[in-house]
């Protein structure tokens, strides 16, 4: 316990700068007599710790001084990030470098943090794929991953939906990883754009470094795009009925848009009737496949409006039932 102790001290000293006894007890969860006696041990360990003393005193590394943990590799210590997802740091072409960062660090650690670490690895395991989902060839994404990181941009012909194959010189921004799935964040003549990586079929890296937009947030410009994104797929609205069994069953048939729109529903106020069904705004995709989607819940669902979808589904379910007799 106190060899991790005393690691944490010293990441915090280097992370934070000055910190008085009494915070770093605060952080450490341990009295401030105990924190003297770690920073005695520090110091005689070769730590080069010293204390300010006075009202705005505290103790502090000297100016420099940093931990290197073994010495990584700056493209080791990229690879970090990864760390929970052993199959993307493969697919990204890091998976040596990230096995040899982890081996580094595990060294670095002492026995009882090292133990606990090799614990939870035996515990939990992170699978992002999601279910009956095929595994997609993806040739380019170690070169768009290297684009990404050197901020160079790339030339790419690209398989839009329909399909139609375009060609785009793309600045690369960020990747994203979506339920198994890789993903682009590129700015395109100007705007910024979202590519599937497993519809690029070539690739030709130009040479040529470009600026990042200041202020460019990856996580704020995916969840906008996602946003915008599921309006696109549904930009109808059903209102339905649902039985106890269909209200269940929505997070799995109608996926996060139909669990958002029972959750609004109920936190409006709306009740299930007698029978326990329930009327809510669904919403559904456009032609087809909003058809495939409703025809999933049986019995469960009944469409009250619009008057078209409602008839749409009924001439479905006839369809249905004149072939299986």
């Amino acid at each position: 316990m106190r060899a991790g102790r005393l690691l944490t001290a010293v990441l915090l000293l280097q992370d934070r700068g000055r910190m008085t006894a009494e915070e770093l007890a605060a952080e450490l969860e341990v009295s401030v007599r105990t924190v003297y006696r770690d920073i005695e041990a520090l110091s005689a360990s070769g730590v080069p710790v010293y204390a300010d003393r006075g009202r705005h005193g505290g103790y502090q590394l000297v100016a420099g001084y940093r931990t290197r943990l073994t010495g990584l590799t700056e493209e080791e210590a990229q690879s970090l990030s990864l760390a929970g997802l052993p199959s993307a740091a493969a697919e990204l072409g890091l998976g040596t470098v990230l096995a040899a960062a982890q081996l580094k660090l595990s060294a670095a650690l002492p026995p009882e943090l090292r133990s606990r670490a090799g614990r939870i690895a035996e515990r939990f395991y992170l699978d992002v794929p999601g279910w009956h989902r095929g595994i997609e060839s993806l040739p380019s994404l170690a070169a768009v991953a290297d684009a990404v990181w050197s901020a160079r941009r790339i030339r790419v012909r690209y398989e839009r939906w329909g399909p139609r194959v375009v060609e785009r010189v793309l600045e690369p921004l960020g990747l994203i990883l979506k339920a198994g799935n890789w993903y682009l964040a590129a700015r395109c003549a100007g705007t910024e754009r979202t590519y599937r990586i497993s519809r690029i079929r070539e690739l030709t890296d130009l040479g040529e470094h470009f600026e990042r937009p200041a202020g460019f947030d990856l996580s704020r410009y995916w969840q906008e795009w996602s946003a915008q994104f599921e309006r696109r797929m549904y930009p109808r609205t059903a209102t339905v009925r649902l039985s106890p069994r269909a209200q269940a069953l929505v997070p799995f048939y109608a996926g996060s848009v139909g669990a958002s729109a029972l959750r609004e529903a109920v936190e409006a106020g709306a009740e299930p009737d007698d029978d326990g069904w329930l009327t809510i705004r669904l919403p559904v995709e456009p032609g087809e496949p909003a058809i495939g989607e409703l025809l999933r819940f049986g019995p469960h669902l009944e469409v009250l409006e619009p008057a078209d979808l409602r008839a749409e589904l009924a001439g479905a379910i006839e369809e249905m039932s004149r072939i299986h007799g």
